[in-house]
């Protein structure tokens, strides 16, 4: 029977014995009621006979209604509907069955409608008088839940949990679907808080959320501070491994002031704006390939090129060589690894990828095993403003960087693009295009003599990197409004600076491994696209306030160069699956070499003598698919710009 796990609990079973006392006394509780003196006359005809069956049905019918789920101290709305319900068939049984045994005679008419209030006062009124003397008030007995958008489970099952499933259920724009509730005790294991059921103990999450659950959590939401050390490491390590972020509530007092406060603004977890949990790949195969090797990362200090350093350090390379030409950011990520891992060899270089001479000199001083491309200028708008810069940066320089590679006899390069980089609409998608087809081109080319491979990795926009809708979104919020988004249609796929890493490293390692690989390029399954739109909600909501109502939203049009939809593979770049699930490999689409080189030269003249127009019509020549007519506001660039980073 569904029921029969609460009575596991104690306090259930006495639960289910007040009840069963209850429905014996509501009976000639009842007939008292209607007939009032009269009552010794019906005693000698049904009273006995009737309160014996009432009470045996009420019994049976109580055991199986999943009466016993909830917690009294919590009793709400949910659990007086469960107990109406249950009233009413024990009073539509009980009425056939006295018919056959008395064929109702001398029974009152009355008698079952009043005998079902009575019930009903009976069973509820101790369930809400417990809650409000716990309580200390009366405010918020009666809620009911709504839907909410971000699936989560949570930790602990105490008061704390209590007031956010109840906060969460009565918010019709709340930001989080609350899946169920783990208990660290067991004590209130099988039963309910609010509606959401407590489904286990810590130790069984791993089942519940593999088996249990039709939904997988997109995060996991410790609900108190007392859980100790080592079991926060380990559902971090299980959050991580299912693809899950971990969060904390603030302090009861804490959780209480911020619900009460409808300007309170708190911290947004971008991985709960993904829609959907984070893709989890092969980190054995990660180690195998970077492991005691020597790598070296252009652009280390931007957003996946310090994310890029920070996992590589942790696994343990030989040597980390960080490049970068932004001083600051150089100094910033240098600092960090520094304090992170005291012992790892690593160097810091000043330089600029569009500078020949000072890439080749590094790479063939260093001699890295592996060479990881992030360098890039990014921005649409900024990269439209400034073409040359675009192609000195983009194509230029990851030919300086890919060729010192092959100079070098590097084991590996992976180049970083972009789903701009599909159908492009602009000259940072078509230039990081054209960088793609460089890789893919010497990768092909030199399968029979070459010891270098390439690997291109391309993936959608990354949530919280420098310069992306996430930090301007929340910076707009702060100010308390209007977010503004171009176009109420406008989709883009998008991923976290965690997982877009991650699908860099394993890549990285399926491209050595993987003969079928050559040429091709990497793209991770990023699930559906997600409308801005939505996302600027999503952050109101997580922020704990209402879209359109305390935050506006403006639609302000395209910039140049914005597609409405991005998409992740040319209509000829064929699919084809990997080892690993979620990496696909993108059919090659690459011209000659050496027709490429020649005419990458005659860009790279046109761009360094900032003639805009002519470093166009190359372009267009070398991506047939991208249209520059709409991607041209300026035909110069008005200061030169150095290379930034991913």
């Amino acid at each position: 029977m569904a029921s029969i796990p609460a009575f596991k609990s104690n306090r259930a079973r006495v639960a289910y014995l007040h009840d069963v006392c209850m429905a014996a006394i509501s009976f000639p509780l009842s007939l008292y009621l209607r007939v009032g003196g009269e009552l010794s006359y019906f005693a000698a005809s049904f009273l006995f006979e009737g309160m014996v069956l009432f009470t045996a049905v009420a019994a049976v019918v109580f055991w199986l209604a999943n009466m016993y789920r909830g917690v009294w101290r919590y009793a709400s709305l949910n659990d007086l509907l469960a107990i109406i319900k249950a009233v009413t068939l024990v009073v539509l049984i009980f009425l056939p069955l006295l018919f056959l045994a008395s064929r109702l005679q001398d029974f009152p008419r009355s008698l079952p409608l009043i005998n079902w209030f009575v019930l009903l006062v009976l069973l509820g009124g101790p369930r809400f008088l417990y809650r409000i003397f716990k309580d200390r008030r009366l405010e918020h007995v009666l809620e009911a839940s709504s839907a909410t958008r971000v699936p989560a489970l949570l930790i602990g099952a105490g008061d704390s949990a209590e007031l956010f499933i109840r906060e969460q259920s009565r918010d019709k724009a709340a930001a989080y679907r609350l899946l169920g509730v783990i208990d660290e005790t067991g004590g209130r294991v099988g039963r309910e808080i609010h509606g959401v059921p407590v489904l286990g103990r810590l130790e069984d999450i791993e089942d519940i959320v593999e088996r249990q659950l039709k939904t997988t959590p997109q995060r996991l939401i410790l609900t108190h501070d007392d859980i100790d050390g080592e079991q926060v490491r380990d559902l971090l390590t299980f959050a991580d491994g299912h693809g899950m972020s971990l969060g904390r509530l603030p302090r009861l007092a804490e959780l209480r002031d911020g619900m009460n406060d409808p300007t309170a603004i708190r911290p947004v977890a971008v991985e709960d704006l993904l829609g959907r949990p984070r893709t989890v790949l092969d980190r054995d195969a990660m180690q195998t390939l970077v492991r005691n090797r020597r790598v070296l990362i252009t652009g280390a200090g931007g957003t996946i090129g310090s994310e890029l350093v920070r996992q590589i350090a942790d696994i343990g390379p030989e040597t980390l060589v960080l490049f970068d030409s932004a001083e600051y950011l150089l100094y910033e990520i240098d600092m960090a690894i520094t304090r992170e891992h005291p012992t790892l060899e690593k160097r810091p270089y000043l330089g600029d990828v569009r500078d020949r001479q000072r890439i080749d000199d590094v790479i063939a001083r260093e001699k890295p095993e592996l060479v990881f491309h992030a360098a890039a200028l990014k921005h649409v708008p900024m990269v439209e403003r400034n073409p040359n810069e675009g192609v000195l940066t983009n194509v230029v320089g990851t030919r300086n960087v890919a060729d010192a590679c092959r100079a070098a006899d590097v084991r590996l390069m992976v180049h970083i693009s972009t789903d701009k980089a599909v159908n492009p609409a602009n000259i940072m998608g078509a230039t990081k295009r054209l960088a793609e087809g460089y890789c893919q081109a010497l990768d092909l080319s030199g399968r029979e003599n070459e010891s270098t491979r390439f690997v291109v990795v391309r993936f959608g926009n990354v949530l919280g990197s420098r310069g992306s809708v996430v930090p301007l979104f929340q910076s707009q919020l702060a100010r308390g409004g209007p977010l503004t988004v171009t176009d109420p249609e406008m989709t883009r796929y998008f991923m976290t600076v965690h997982e877009a890493v991650e699908l860099v490293l394993q890549a990285s390692a399926l491209g050595l491994t993987e003969a079928e690989s050559e040429g091709r390029i990497f793209v991770l399954d990023m699930g559906e696209p997600v409308k801005i739109i939505d996302l600027a909600r999503q952050i109101i909501r997580l922020a704990g306030l209402q879209p359109d109502k305390d935050v506006a939203i403006e639609i302000i049009g395209p910039r140049p160069g914005e597609k409405r939809h991005e998409v992740l593979l040319h209509e000829k770049e064929t699919p084809v699956p990997t080892a690993c699930d979620g990496l696909t490999l993108a059919a090659p689409r690459t011209p000659d070499l050496a027709l490429m080189a020649r005419t990458i030269d005659e860009l790279e003249r046109s761009a360094q003598s900032r003639d805009a127009t002519r470093t166009l019509s190359l372009l267009q020549r070398l991506v047939p698919e991208f249209d520059s007519e709409d991607a041209l506001p300026v035909t110069t660039d008005p200061v030169p710009i150095s290379s930034s980073r991913e």
